[in-house]
């Protein structure tokens, strides 16, 4: 059985605000927007937003958790700055890894954690 990842899903509340996050903040291209999802090409897989209903109990299960998505840039350094100085919150600033690469957490306003990869 042949597998393809097609999406990285990331489960948000406050759908405008996250809209605006990833197009406005991160300038992501939107692929594909409808009241509840989102899609954002980022190679060979999407990045998609997900709404999620706050009243549901089990919102709390997917929403502000590590969601294990890494974003490969070329200037993570750069990039860094940049995001900080449009009030991005990261939980340090970039670190050069054992094997190589340098990693950046970020947190999107409902608390979700991306990881920037720098090679």
């Amino acid at each position: 059985m042949d597998y393809t990842l097609k999406y990285v899903r990331v489960f948000v509340i406050d759908w405008n605000r996250a809209v605006d996050f990833y197009t406005q903040t991160l300038q992501m291209i939107p692929a594909f927007v409808t009241d509840g999802w989102a899609e954002f090409a980022t190679g060979e897989a999407h990045l998609a937003l997900e709404r999620v209903d706050p009243a549901d109990p089990e919102s709390d299960e997917s929403v502000g958790r590590f969601v294990g998505v890494s974003l490969q840039v070329a200037d993570i350094a750069g990039l860094y700055e940049n995001l900080r100085s449009r009030g991005v919150e990261f939980l340090a600033p970039p670190e050069q890894q054992p094997w190589g690469g340098t990693l950046a957490h970020l947190r999107d306003p409902d608390g979700n954690i991306l990881t920037l990869l720098g090679r």
